[in-house]
């Protein structure tokens, strides 16, 4: 099984990579290619995946790890 990636970009969407499966609330599986993007600003017309509403909305977020994570 190839290693999943989930990267935070910054003032926008989680970009998922790998073999990772997608799954709702109720169990049900999200079709979804090699590589997708996640929604972090929630103003997607498409949850949970990322449409490009951040750009208009002007979401910002960069997020870094902290030393000695």
């Amino acid at each position: 099984m190839a290693k999943a990636q989930i990267q935070v970009n910054d003032n926008g969407p989680l970009r998922v990579s790998g073999e990772v499966e997608l799954v709702d609330a109720e169990g049900k599986v999200f079709a979804t290619k090699p590589v997708f993007y996640l929604c972090r600003c929630g103003k997607s017309g498409n949850k949970p995946f990322c449409d490009g509403t951040h750009k208009k909305e002007g979401f910002q977020s960069a997020v870094r790890v902290e030393e000695g994570e």
